[in-house]
């Protein structure tokens, strides 16, 4: 057999070996999707009577003037702290939403502890949120339905590219599994977690995000999270108001991500864990006791604002109220994530901006809570900047598919906003200030690796890999590129879709961000230091 009838062959061979492992993965993605809308129905149930025994406590402290109010704060302060200590305690990286640690474990810079993550996560988040933390429960179900991934992929024993992909695909079925939303659970993987476009996470994330969102349904109801009544589409006049709102919007999304970064800093300086969670324990019961609305998941929060149900005053105090609230919620380190509460707060920002509109332009005959939906997605690509996601979230959520083109309008004006003003995702930077924290830690000491895809318009496509400027201990070990994958030499060109593995020695943990950026294309990239630099 001739050379070129060799070299066919072996691509061939190769062909039908990776469509053998995709296929494969198909009923491991089923059931992980099973498994992610199980825990997140069940989740949901949790909270739902954590809730309705808060409700209860309230209203019975409310009825004893004399002792009332010191019992809910103890009771309140009680619950938030256990959470805190649980996560501090048993998993630390359960803290807060669990996004930026599933991009670590599918950056294959930490690791995934499934048992202690799923069992953190689901307590935890039961404890702090049903206390009346104003986080949401769509963060937890993702790292949960990550977890879930990394479950199936050691009992199954999957390999190391087959476990990142479950991984991957249960964190898309967790969303799925919170919002009834299974495109939206699919597109967020592709764009915030994996941003990986190819074939087997793209269908094996479709089909798990499908799976959990049958069985929340099943489980639950087929109706969607949020009831909105139904409305044409908006004329082409009231484009400029959407546009309006979604730089407003795009501004207060980097007021919130700075602010909750500051709050993470802020408590972080806290040396005694339980003294910082009572802290916020005991401002959570304050508030709870005059304004009850403003604390907990929020959702009826959001079904008043869509019934036109609060004023102009009270929007804006609401408003800030869970803006504070939010930040000091995620900052001291209890489970639970944000975006229950970045939709609340679009949701009234973009109600006080339909209540303006309405009064300056009449001939307009928008409610407010047309801007109310708007305003959720708008805030949502501010803060996550995953435009695409939050416009596929909202229709899927609201059934508003009306609003298409005022969500596209504003949501796109959001991010700009964001880009402009230089500041980063809140997922990524929540990600590079907790590995640059932890660096000494036993998670990330000694060599690990690193994958990459080049972006068109990366710095590093076109160049040859001894012109990337690698720091000491980084070592490009292999470039995929098709079904080819070969080891480089430093003449090698690297082109745009090439797919990097890199060792990382531990002296060049802290430039993963610069590296990451190099592969990424110009509209996704943000300034770090130099892959060399100290």
């Amino acid at each position: 057999m001739s050379a070129p009838d060799d070299a066919l062959q072996t691509e061939l061979s190769t062909y039908l070996h990776t469509q053998e492992r995709r296929l494969h993965q198909f009923p491991r993605a089923v059931l992980v999707g099973l498994l992610a809308g199980v825990v997140g129905v069940a989740f949901r149930v949790g909270l739902q009577l954590a809730e309705r025994g808060r409700h209860a406590a309230l209203d019975l402290a409310h009825r004893h003037a004399g002792w009332g109010l010191p019992a809910w704060i103890l009771v309140a302060t009680a619950g938030i702290t256990a959470a805190v200590l649980l996560v501090r305690r048993i998993a630390p990286e359960a803290a807060g939403s669990g996004v930026p640690h599933i991009k670590a474990v599918l950056y294959q810079l930490q690791s995934m502890r499934w048992l202690r993550v799923l069992t953190v996560k689901f307590f935890g988040g039961i404890l702090g949120i049903g206390s009346g933390l104003a986080l949401g429960r769509e963060g937890p179900t993702i790292q949960m339905g990550g977890a879930l991934g990394q479950m199936v992929a050691r009992f199954l024993r999957c390999n190391a590219t087959e476990r990142q992909t479950l991984i991957a695909a249960g964190a898309g079925a967790g969303l799925a599994a919170a919002f009834n939303a299974p495109l939206a659970g699919m597109v967020f993987v592709l764009e915030e977690v994996q941003r990986d476009f190819t074939p087997t996470v793209f269908v094996a994330s479709l089909i798990a995000s499908v799976t959990a969102d049958i069985v929340t349904r099943f489980l639950t109801s087929q109706q969607p999270i949020f009831h909105v009544a139904s409305f044409g589409a908006p004329p082409l006049a009231s484009i400029p108001w959407f546009a309006a709102l979604g730089c407003l919007l795009g501004a207060l999304g980097v007021i919130f991500n700075r602010g909750l970064l500051a709050s993470m800093s802020l408590f972080e300086r806290i040396r005694i864990a339980p003294l910082g969670a009572a802290m916020v324990g005991v401002v959570i019961a304050i508030v709870a006791w005059f304004v009850p609305a403003a604390i907990g998941g929020g959702y009826p929060l959001i079904d008043q604002v869509f019934h036109g149900a609060l004023a102009p005053g009270a929007a804006a105090l609401l408003f800030a109220l869970c803006l504070g609230l939010t930040l000091i919620s995620y900052g001291c380190g209890a489970p639970g994530g944000i975006f229950a509460p970045l939709l609340i707060l679009g949701a009234l920002a973009g109600s006080l901006v339909g209540q303006g509109a309405r009064h300056l332009a009449p001939g307009l005959s928008l409610g407010p809570e047309v801007f109310a939906v708007v305003g959720m997605g708008a805030y949502f690509s501010a803060i996550v900047r995953a435009p695409l996601t939050g416009i596929v979230l909202l229709v899927e959520m609201t059934e508003s598919y009306n609003l298409m083109l005022p969500l596209l309008v504003a949501c796109m004006c959001a991010y700009g906003v964001a880009e402009a003003l230089k500041d980063r995702p809140i997922y990524e930077a929540i990600l590079e200030r907790d590995l640059l924290r932890t660096q000494g830690s036993a998670d990330l000491t000694g060599t690990f690796v690193l994958e990459l895809t080049i972006q068109p318009g990366a710095r590093f496509a076109g160049k040859h890999v001894r012109a990337l400027d690698l720091p000491d201990g980084c070592l490009v070990i292999s470039v995929r590129r098709g079904l080819r994958e070969r080891v480089p030499t430093k003449e090698t060109i690297l082109l745009p879709r090439d797919h990097l593995t890199m060792v990382i020695g531990e002296e060049a943990r802290t430039a993963v961000a610069a590296l990451r950026q190099g592969a990424e294309s110009p509209r996704d990239a943000h300034p770090a230091p130099r892959p060399g630099g100290s």
